[in-house]
C-alpha cells in the first residue's frame, strides 16, 4: 500500500463558471422589488378612494335636506 494521496490537476477551461447564478437572483429581487411596489401603490389607491367616498357620503349627511330642530 501507499501512504500518498492522489492529486487531479484542473486546469482553467474545465472549471465551470458559477457567475450565472448571481444575475438570475438579481433579476429576481428586481422583479420581486417591482411587485411589492405594485402591491402597495395598489393599496394605498384602494385607500384614497374608500377615504374619498366616505367623506363624501359624511358630507352628504351633514348638509342633509332634512330640516333641523330650530328651523321649524
Amino acid at each position: 500500500m501507499s501512504t500518498k494521496g492522489k492529486i487531479k490537476v484542473i486546469k482553467k477551461g474545465e472549471i465551470k463558471n458559477t457567475e450565472v447564478k448571481p444575475q438570475v437572483e438579481k433579476n429576481s429581487k428586481q422583479e420581486a422589488a417591482r411587485q411589492m411596489v405594485s402591491t402597495v401603490t395598489n393599496w394605498v389607491s384602494d385607500f384614497q378612494v374608500r377615504k374619498r367616498e366616505e367623506t363624501k357620503l359624511a358630507i352628504e349627511q351633514f348638509f342633509s335636506s332634512r330640516p333641523q330642530i330650530g328651523e321649524i
